[in-house]
């Protein structure tokens, strides 16, 4: 039951807005918890005391600010809140990007073990075939949720005794600052495409379910290719956020 109704006169915000402001602050007080269905809109229109037309416009705005989300012929109901970090526009960790957006990184380490370059890898890196090659795979999570699936690998040389690291909580990229291979600079590829079996279950999918794959090779500061690593993230989990600009002095015709 809505506390209060819209008022014509004593607010100076437009009917909508204030039917909008009312839901969600009772969706912040916990009166209508994440996966509630509110009542239906002819309820609510009585409850508000406004039309279904400023009601459905209060509502799509709840929906488009990720507070509601609609079911065509169900109603409407709060929204799950969900871990949705954006791809940062600078080259940063993926322990750095989850303490920027207030959220808790863990892993659960699949695979971690050095094992001879192939003749692939050793040109990728530029090492000498049979160079060991530390190679990590890790389930990344976000407050719990599992986000991606990290798989990475790096030259032992140019960093040596990273694989003794403990990695369910730290982060590959600072190890490698540590040991004086800093990646300065990363050459990414993202594609969307439909989850292996392999990577299903731990992301907890079904097989075929859209995910984003991310490649990066990233060089230090002398120009070492020091990291190749392939991250696969859930396609309902993550987004990619950037800016685009036209040149200086460009005017369009």
């Amino acid at each position: 039951m809505m506390r209060s109704t819209v008022s014509a006169t004593d607010d100076p915000d437009p009917l909508w807005v204030q039917a909008a402001n009312i839901i969600r602050a009772q969706i912040t007080d916990g009166d209508l918890p994440p996966g509630r269905r509110l009542p239906a809109e002819r309820e609510l229109c009585l409850q508000l005391g406004v039309s279904r037309v400023t009601l459905r416009k209060a509502l799509q705005q709840l929906v488009e600010e990720g507070a509601l989300r609609s079911s065509h012929g169900r109603g409407w109901y709060v929204a799950q809140p969900q871990a949705e970090p954006e791809w940062p526009n600078t080259l940063e960790s993926f322990t750095e990007t989850a303490h920027r957006k207030g959220l808790e990184p863990t892993s659960v380490v699949l695979r971690a073990e050095v094992r001879p370059a192939s003749l692939d890898e050793s040109e990728e890196f530029g090492v000498v075939a049979g160079t060991e090659v530390f190679h990590l795979v890790r389930v990344r999570l976000l407050d719990g949720v599992p986000i991606g699936i990290d798989d990475s690998r790096v030259p032992l040389p140019f960093a040596p005794g990273i694989d003794g690291v403990d990695f369910s909580d730290a982060s590959l990229l600072d190890e490698l600052a540590a040991r004086g291979a800093t990646p300065l600079q990363a050459d990414s590829m993202i594609e969307a495409r439909g989850s292996s079996a392999e990577h299903a279950g731990p992301l907890g999918l079904t097989e075929g379910a859209p995910v984003l794959v991310m490649r990066q090779v990233l060089e230090d500061g002398a120009g070492r290719v020091v990291l190749i690593t392939t991250i696969t993230y859930r396609g309902d989990r993550y987004r990619l956020h950037t800016t685009f600009a036209r040149p200086n002095g460009h005017r369009p015709l």
